[in-house]
């Protein structure tokens, strides 16, 4: 992974996505945050670099997301000339896999349904 070749940033605009939805087609013309349980535009972007690897793993190649931290936006928005208004939500490496190496994580087992699954109510 750190030697992938390619190395897609992903980032969110929140502004774009509010000025997008306050559209007359999407039923409402303000830019009221509040109409947001959570912040769509992040997780827009995350679904955009699901998609990527995806497509990477349809065409044979590796890849992994992992997120930039905070304590090095700065740099990175430096390095790249980013706009402010912004948001790094993760990175995707690409690249062609090596063999795989089974982890020894997968000694323990996966977790029953009954422990990751609910029905109907969490009581």
């Amino acid at each position: 992974m750190q030697s992938a070749p390619a190395l897609i940033v992903c980032l969110s605009d929140k502004q774009a996505y509010l000025d997008r939805y306050s559209e007359p087609d999407k039923g409402w013309t303000d830019k009221d945050e509040a109409r947001w349980p959570v912040p769509y535009w992040h997780i827009d972007t995350g679904m955009a670099a699901l998609i990527i690897l995806l497509a990477a793993h349809d065409l044979g190649l590796g890849g992994c997301f992992f997120g930039i931290p905070p304590e090095r936006w700065p740099a990175f928005f430096a390095a790249f000339s980013v706009p402010a208004e912004l948001a790094p939500v993760g990175v995707v490496s690409l690249g062609y896999p090596l063999p795989d190496v089974k982890s020894p994580s997968l000694k323990r087992g996966r977790r029953p349904l009954s422990e990751v699954v609910t029905y109907g109510s969490f009581a």
